[in-house]
């Protein structure tokens, strides 16, 4: 087996296991902030695990649309920011996966079963039995509202992070630069 494909298989298993824990992360907040809440509340949590997801997606493609020149040049003038953001750049592969599908499908499975929570406590509070029409109804609606949701909001996303691809990936080399800096003093100095 090839070098490339070793590295492909290992990065492969990694972002498995990665997938996995933030899964049962996501699920476990998930269903901490629904257990108690009215459907209304629970609907605001299905819209802010959308949201995630969406803001992830607009990571992973501007990850993979920026061009490293502009970097490079705020780099050489220590500009903070820029050296991650050339980092991110050559890792646009990796960030993308990461960003887009495992946070970003995460959010979407994780979303869709905080919508059955939902449409569980709504039919409660309607006092309709399982099974009833009107459950099937409320669980046909908040579905496809939720697959709406998420892919209106990606595909709006995309052209979003396309189009300000640099600009994005700068602010997120910003970011990852003072999570260095705050978590790891030493070696940014």
């Amino acid at each position: 087996m090839n070098n490339m494909w070793k590295n492909s298989l290992k990065w492969s298993i990694l972002i498995a296991v990665i997938t996995f824990v933030l899964a049962a992360i996501f699920t476990i907040i998930s269903t901490a902030l629904l257990s108690g809440v009215g459907w209304a509340a629970g609907m605001l949590v299905v819209l802010v695990i959308i949201f995630i997801g969406v803001f992830f997606d607009i990571i992973g493609v501007a990850a993979t649309a920026a061009t490293s020149a502009s970097f490079h040049a705020m780099a050489a003038k220590k500009i903070p920011g820029a050296q991650e953001a050339v980092f991110i750049n050559r890792n646009a592969d990796k960030v993308a996966n990461f960003c887009a599908d495992v946070v970003g499908d995460v959010s979407g499975v994780v979303s869709g079963t905080a919508a059955s929570a939902v449409v569980i406590q709504l039919t409660l509070a309607a006092n309709a039995g399982d099974g009833s029409t009107f459950q099937f109804v409320v669980n046909v609606i908040f579905t496809a509202l939720v697959a709406a949701l998420t892919v209106g909001g990606k595909a709006l996303g995309k052209t979003f992070a396309i189009e300000n691809a640099n600009k994005i990936i700068f602010q997120v080399g910003h970011l990852y630069h003072w999570i260095k800096k705050v978590f790891y003093p030493t070696k940014n100095k």
